[in-house]
């Protein structure tokens, strides 16, 4: 049943109220003020569309795919963009350029949800632990951050790799191990802010443990720092994967991984370009939405803009 003009009013004062009934009303009232924020600015809007439409191919890849983009044609090797029968062309193997594109959006969300919940949760952990018990477990702790932090990230990753061999989950974990870090430094830098709060004081006051106070009090105030320093460092993940992949220590061939198809690519980049061209705009397009998403939660979720 369809809601009348009178009826979408009242909800939308309801929801933009300064006076809300309940604590249920005041997470749905300051939701929607963040969205209407988010939805203000249009670049975040087009990354928004742009990584939605990933997900639905990604999820209807085979009602997508014009062709199966494991098949091989060597007699119809290297065809041009604009073929009609393959509008991205075809790679040396006869394979079907958009139909690998397609199939590789699954292989970059994968990677991409993984790092985005091990990297993020880990470093959560370490340093909302460092922050408050402090002494020699924040210095611990933070030493080896420092450790993680001295070593380029594709460089460590090339380590892990190497030490754990080829192949698309060894890459997820070791992308996630060198991604943890940065994580954990914003979270102990916001713990020491809110481990000297009152309120925190008063819940010591009242018998609360330190697990406790963590997992129910700090971790809340952290997640949002947390959420859009994740969607900022989605490109850096995706490049990571995609350079991992380029040097054949992501996911293996045949899987349709974009790093994997420009390093096949790169032999015929000046005669047949678009084989390599083609999944580098790929690239190049989901890491600027999630850095365009990370731009407008920054300017929903920072609290310092929200007092401007």
């Amino acid at each position: 049943m369809t809601k009348t003009p009178v009826e979408t009013l009242r909800w939308r004062a309801w929801l933009l109220t300064d006076t809300p009934a309940s604590r249920h009303h005041a997470k749905l009232s300051a939701f929607y003020k963040g969205w209407l924020s988010f939805r203000g600015n249009t670049m975040a809007m087009v990354g928004l569309w742009i990584l939605i439409c990933l997900i639905l191919a990604a999820l209807f890849a085979p009602l997508l795919s014009p062709h199966d983009p494991f098949a091989q044609n060597l007699g119809n090797r290297l065809q041009p963009l604009g073929s009609s029968n393959h509008v991205l062309g075809t790679d040396s193997l006869g394979r079907d350029i958009l139909s690998r594109l397609i199939y590789g959006s699954r292989i970059t969300l994968y990677i991409v949800g993984l790092v985005a919940l091990i990297a993020p949760i880990t470093g959560l952990l370490v340093g909302t632990v460092a922050g408050y018990v402090g002494g020699w477990t924040d210095q611990i702790l933070m030493r080896i951050t420092d450790i993680f932090l001295a070593f380029p990230r594709l460089v460590l990753a090339l380590a892990f790799v190497a030490a754990l061999g080829a192949g698309i989950e060894n890459a997820v974990l070791a992308i996630s191990l060198t991604a943890w870090p940065p994580y954990a430094r914003i979270a102990r830098a916001e713990t020491l802010t809110i481990r000297s709060s009152d309120y925190i004081s008063a819940i010591q006051l009242q018998g609360a443990g330190a697990l406790r106070i963590i997992t129910k009090h700090i971790w809340p105030l952290c997640i949002s720092s947390l959420i859009v320093r994740v969607t900022l460092d989605m490109a850096g993940i995706i490049l990571a994967a995609a350079g991992l992949g380029f040097l054949g220590l992501g996911a293996q061939p045949p899987s349709p991984e974009w790093g994997a198809m420009i390093s096949e690519g790169r032999r015929f980049i000046l005669d047949h370009w678009w084989v390599a061209a083609v999944p580098g705009m790929a690239i190049f397009t989901v890491s600027l939405a999630f850095n365009l998403l990370g731009d407008g939660l920054r300017d929903v979720l920072d609290p310092k803009d929200s007092e401007k």
